[in-house]
């Protein structure tokens, strides 16, 4: 693959299939997938084909909400092991539990100083191009204060 094929919007894959939808193209148009399920109405994130509360096929495809509150948090301060496609060199950074607007909680990057964080802080999502090592891109997302 060439330096050009790299940096296009079509060579920027979903960090995960069934997860974010969107373009690179307009980060503004990234949004959080999930599933309801119409037996019980569980909420889950991501697409999925089976309710994972009472395991109904009966599914339908949902935006989530892309505001939310922070439940609890944790900062990372050592790089992961393989796979980690954050800065270089490591930075450390904060992954919080988020509560969407429409009840579900989430595990998330969140986005600033990891000294600035306060539980119970107001949330938005936040479209994030992640980068591997070998140039691939990826949309992914992360959680930001509305001060940020």
């Amino acid at each position: 693959m060439n330096k050009a094929d790299a940096t296009s919007i079509d060579a920027i894959r979903p960090v995960r299939e069934g997860l974010v939808s969107g373009t690179a193209g307009d980060p503004a148009d990234i949004r959080l997938l999930g599933s309801r399920c119409v037996s019980c109405g569980e909420v889950s994130m991501g697409t999925n084909e089976v309710c994972l509360n009472c395991g109904s096929d009966r599914i339908s495809g949902i935006e989530l909400a892309s505001e939310g509150e922070l439940w609890t948090y944790t900062i990372i301060r050592h790089k992961p092991p393989v796979g980690y496609l954050g800065p270089e060199p490591f930075e450390p950074f904060a992954l919080g539990l988020v509560e969407l607007a429409d009840g579900i909680r989430i595990v998330a990057p969140l986005d600033g100083d990891v000294d600035s964080f306060e539980i119970g802080a107001r949330l938005r999502l936040k479209p994030w191009i992640l980068r591997s090592p070998d140039g691939q891109q990826y949309r992914a997302f992360r959680f930001a204060t509305f001060s940020s």
